[in-house]
């Protein structure tokens, strides 16, 4: 299948934290209807991202365990936002053994972000501490839960009281 037409890409918002538009292409359409398979490099549960995956899906769910509508990777693995973060702040409060335990859900420069329910302005990045390109949804920085290690949990739900599945728009997702 070709790549989707120039005018479903389109540069993502500028983010506060020096990612500008260029830190990563939203396109309103999946990964499959771009023609690719596989993963895009990312990965799941406690496995390290060693490298920023070249691209990320990311798509609207509902589930027996979580009625309301969630994100999940083309892993199907959850994907969370914290509340120690702030919306919009460009930045990410979770580094260093925080991001070992939630990993930041990352990309490369320029990379490709594809969607499935998702509102592409709902959808940048923030850069890092540590350089790397963030993922954000509604302004929040999105993670993945080490914990979870298979397609479908949500073991990170309302851990501590402070990380939850993220909703399309960067909302807290919860029962």
């Amino acid at each position: 299948a070709p790549a989707p037409a120039t005018s479903s890409a389109a540069p993502a918002a500028p983010a506060q934290g020096g990612a500008g538009n260029s830190a990563l292409q939203v396109v309103d359409s999946t990964a499959r209807d771009a023609g690719l398979n596989g993963t895009g490099g990312t990965v799941i549960g406690a496995a390290v991202q060693e490298t920023p995956p070249k691209w990320v899906q990311l798509s609207a769910v509902t589930s027996p365990d979580l009625a309301a509508p969630h994100l999940i990777n083309i892993n199907q693995a959850a994907l969370y936002r914290f509340d120690g973060d702030s919306a919009g702040s460009g930045e990410s409060n979770c580094n260093d053994a925080c991001a070992t335990k939630w990993p930041p859900v990352i990309i490369k420069d320029g990379g490709n972000v594809y969607l499935a329910g998702v509102n592409p302005k709902d959808v940048a990045a923030i850069r890092r501490a540590d350089g790397k390109v963030q993922v954000t949804v509604g302004g929040w920085p999105v993670y993945r839960f080490s914990g979870d290690a298979g397609a479908g949990d949500l073991n990170g739900q309302g851990l501590d009281g402070k990380w939850f599945a993220v909703g399309p728009k960067g909302q807290k997702a919860v029962r």
